[in-house]
């Protein structure tokens, strides 16, 4: 979506890792911002990044995230169907696999721009 995002992961240290995504995407999205001139988005950026983020000049991601777990196979299609259908519900889109950047392709057998894990039973 145009400003949030939701994935499904897995891993060790999800946590630190979550993290290290949101500082590796944030760095890149705001040098190739600098790099196209969005002065009035990189001034925003910079106007409401959080008084105590003193280590950085600019704050892309909100602090924290929602996690939660996936106890089984229900709430995990559960979950694939909301954020396939976000895009439909916004109206951006007339079916979920039309989305660019969803998984919802993959998992009709198509390829979508990002390798995903289909078989996760």
């Amino acid at each position: 979506m145009e400003n949030h995002l939701h994935w499904i992961a897995r891993g060790n240290d999800l946590s630190d890792q979550v993290g290290r995504f949101k500082s590796y995407t944030a760095r890149t999205i705001i040098d190739a911002m600098a790099k196209s001139g969005f002065k009035t988005l990189l001034q925003e950026l910079r106007f409401f990044k959080l008084a105590h983020k003193t280590d950085q000049t600019h704050q892309l991601w909100q602090e924290g995230s929602h996690p939660e777990q996936i106890s089984g196979d229900e709430m995990m299609l559960q979950k694939l169907e909301y954020m396939h259908n976000n895009p439909l519900r916004r109206g951006y889109v007339a079916e979920p696999v039309h989305w660019l950047y969803s998984s919802a392709l993959n998992y009709h057998g198509g390829k979508g721009l990002l390798d995903v894990i289909t078989d996760w039973r």
